[in-house]
């Protein structure tokens, strides 16, 4: 077996976010993710996380209705050159602040994705991952992505998820393998889901002794309103920062790697995990 990378040196302050995006506003919804990225770069955060989709909302109708419109376009090399996101550029640039922005994606071979942008200090804009578990009819719009994916922040390793990659155990725990020391999970969740929001994130901390941060779309109107309740986990799955059920908030914590070295010290389920589970179940009548 593989053991973790080394754990960080220095903390790492994160932000996530829980706002309201408008169905098929990319220009607009991009004013407004620059205002949450600086919001979160006042705060100290170098790393932000905003909602799943959030660039064109999670809004169905409007995805269908407007392919292009709504969609951002990816060269062959994942780079997203789209002026519509100069403000969210920009942004990240004053606040230093790397940001991870939920957008649907049109790539150079035809497919349409559900991606994870990653926006660096720079103000480069570029595809970090497609979402690999496609929920319900999302099929119908998108193609899942292959692969996984690791951001590297200073001598942070973050895994990227989105959404209902979450509600897996096997996602999450190959963002571990890979070394991750945090999980970073876009998403959007319906009203009436609260129990299972609170509870996929923090499983997947505490499965694989890592933080997480989950952003949440919030507002909107029925059938496509989302929960908020975006929140930041250590380790051991306990909430190190949370957002109501609604309004828009930009929530700050800092992930500490002393935290995180004892928590893998004291719970070693990563280390003493097997390569397999043996071989052929035996089954027995009680």
């Amino acid at each position: 077996m593989t053991p973790p990378h080394t754990v960080p040196t220095s903390p790492l302050t994160v932000a996530t976010v829980q706002a309201t995006p408008t169905p098929g506003d990319v220009a607009g919804n991009a004013v407004t993710a620059a205002d949450l990225v600086r919001r979160a770069g006042d705060q100290g955060a170098r790393v932000a996380v905003l909602p799943e989709l959030f660039l064109c909302a999670y809004h169905p109708p409007s995805l269908a209705a407007d392919p292009v419109g709504t969609d951002v376009a990816a060269d062959p090399a994942g780079e997203v050159a789209d002026p519509r996101l100069d403000p969210l550029r920009a942004a990240a640039r004053e606040a230093g602040v790397t940001a991870l922005v939920g957008a649907a994606v049109r790539h150079p071979d035809g497919r349409r994705t559900i991606a994870a942008l990653v926006v660096d200090r720079a103000g480069a804009v570029r595809v970090g991952y497609d979402k690999q578990q496609l929920w319900g009819d999302e099929r119908e719009l998108f193609s899942a992505g292959g692969r996984g994916a690791t951001l590297l922040v200073d001598d942070w390793r973050l895994g990227l998820g989105i959404c209902y990659d979450g509600c897996f155990p096997e996602h999450g725990r190959a963002a571990a393998l890979d070394g991750a020391h945090g999980y970073l999970c876009p998403s959007g969740y319906l009203t009436g889901s609260e129990h299972r929001r609170d509870l996929y994130y923090a499983a997947r901390a505490l499965d694989n002794t890592m933080f997480v941060v989950f952003a949440n779309a919030v507002g909107g109107v029925d059938p496509w309103r989302f929960n908020g309740g975006a929140a930041i986990y250590d380790p051991q799955g306990r909430v190190l920062a949370r957002g109501a059920d609604d309004g828009t908030a930009v929530l700050v914590a800092a992930l500490d790697p002393a935290v995180l070295a004892a928590t893998r010290a004291a719970h070693s389920m990563l280390a003493d995990r097997l390569p397999d589970q043996g071989g052929p179940r035996v089954s027995m009548s009680g």
